[in-house]
């Protein structure tokens, strides 16, 4: 039997800047009893591991600095905006990072970045195919671009070098659907 529903009994807005929202609810739980939750809310999110050929991955390095540390790889990421689909984001953001546009983007996963107080849903894709096209970086990004073998970003991913969800989980789809899992490692 599925969990009984929560239900919102009120809320309020405690925070909003261009790329955050935080809201402050009191929530009545199945069993009667109200308790205070805090709802932080981002606009959706794309991610793209780009295969520049069969063994090669365009990746970026930036300065993180919540985490206060900028030697890391990533997938080219972003947000979603306002009425754009999710394929136009995904494009934008890699052509924005790493300066090429997919012929093809293959869906993979449709995830929430976090499942308790975060509100955001992250869309994965590979991207094959790729041609150039001019990187032209949002103003908060300072990128380094490098194309890594997949096998060097897949071990990075296994040793916990790479720990950006959403890399992390593509990475993972992108060694499966290439036979990986089902391989004698």
């Amino acid at each position: 039997m599925a969990p009984k529903p929560w239900t919102t009994v009120s809320s309020r807005p405690v925070y909003e800047n261009k790329w955050t929202r935080v809201r402050e609810d009191i929530a009545q739980m199945p069993n009667g009893k109200q308790t205070l939750y805090g709802v932080v809310s981002f606009a959706d999110c794309v991610g793209v591991l780009p295969f520049l050929d069969d063994d090669h991955v365009v990746m970026v390095r930036q300065w993180r600095y919540v985490y206060a540390e900028g030697h890391r790889w990533e997938m080219p990421t972003g947000g979603i905006l306002p009425g754009e689909s999710r394929e136009a984001a995904a494009q934008r953001e890699l052509i924005e990072e790493v300066g090429y546009r997919a012929g093809r983007l293959d869906h993979v996963s449709t995830y929430y970045t976090s499942k308790s107080v975060i509100r955001e849903v992250g869309e994965l894709y590979i991207g094959h195919d790729l041609t150039r096209d001019a990187a032209i970086p949002d103003e908060t990004e300072f990128l380094e671009v490098g194309v890594l073998t997949f096998d060097d970003v897949l071990e990075m991913t296994i040793a916990s070098e790479i720990r950006d969800s959403m890399t992390v989980i593509a990475v993972l789809h992108a060694a499966r659907l290439r036979g990986w899992a089902t391989s004698a490692r």
